[in-house]
């Protein structure tokens, strides 16, 4: 059986043209049909682009334009226009701080328990705990042999002293009246002092946790400690609610620079590490 001879207009000329369209096919598929970009496509996207071509997000990472927001991006930007927006109110006086104001004065109830809970976000509690993390982790670090084995404990130390240096032209600015006497009071020093001491704290002995278990617990400890020191700072009339929310946003911006650079030391440690020494 012979073969079927080609037609004479294909033979020797294999990929000079674009291939032609045949009949029947779906009117998105031909060029020039509403939202078509392309004869091999349906809809107006363009074509793949290499990936050599495409345009990393503000954190470096790959990906589509515009960039989609990276992680470190959603941690540092979501607390700051939760605390502008909280600021504003207050400030104002609108009704998220008038509904706020009403909040407390439902839940008020001085009592000692919740005066104790607040005492654990005070500088005679909270600093010493955290001094006493900064001593065993920069000991601990000198005795494996790390180069800088001061750098985080004294990024921390740094971080805590520069609590009170942004906490106190914050409250004389918007000088809020608290809930009982005294003013001044937004935002929360004592939330503040908690956040930070505390979860320095945790940032600093999580590397050395080397179980998931033990490193899950000690983050959940500290969470549950700053909530019980903002619970107590509410309930016992020391502060209006949103003063500690807005604590808390400003600590969690600290806290994720923080974290940020920790990552980054321990990460340069580790590539000095791997590096041959000379002899």
């Amino acid at each position: 059986m012979r073969d079927t001879p080609r037609p004479q207009g294909t033979v020797g000329d294999t990929g000079s043209r674009p291939p032609q369209l045949r009949p029947g096919r779906a009117l998105a598929h031909t060029p020039g049909a509403s939202g078509s970009g392309s004869p091999h496509r349906s809809d107006s996207r363009p074509p793949q682009t290499p990936r050599g071509a495409r345009h990393s997000d503000p954190d470096g990472r790959l990906g589509t334009t515009p960039p989609v927001p990276g992680r470190p991006t959603f941690l540092l930007g979501l607390p700051v226009l939760l605390f502008a927006l909280i600021t504003w109110q207050v400030v104002v006086h609108g009704p998220l701080a008038r509904a706020d104001e009403r909040l407390s004065r439902a839940v008020v109830h001085p009592d000692r328990f919740y005066a104790f809970l607040a005492d654990l976000g005070s500088v005679t509690v909270a600093v010493p705990v955290l001094a006493v993390v900064l001593v065993y982790v920069a000991w601990s670090a000198r005795e494996a042999g790390t180069d800088r084995w001061w750098l985080p404990s004294a990024a921390a130390a740094v971080l805590m002293a520069a609590v009170p240096a942004l906490i106190v032209p914050l409250k004389a600015l918007v000088d809020r009246p608290g809930p009982a006497t005294g003013t001044g009071l937004y935002p929360s020093g004592h939330t503040a002092t908690a956040a930070i001491a505390y979860g320095a704290a945790t940032l600093l002995l999580l590397p050395s946790l080397r179980s998931a278990y033990a490193r899950r617990e000690l983050v959940i400890a500290c969470l549950v400690l700053n909530l019980a020191v903002g619970f107590g700072l509410v309930l016992r009339g020391y502060h209006w609610p949103l003063d500690v929310v807005a604590s808390w946003c400003l600590c969690a911006v600290l806290l994720t620079a923080l974290a940020l650079f920790l990552d980054r030391s321990l990460t340069t440690d580790k590539r000095t590490a791997r590096e041959p020494q000379p002899k």
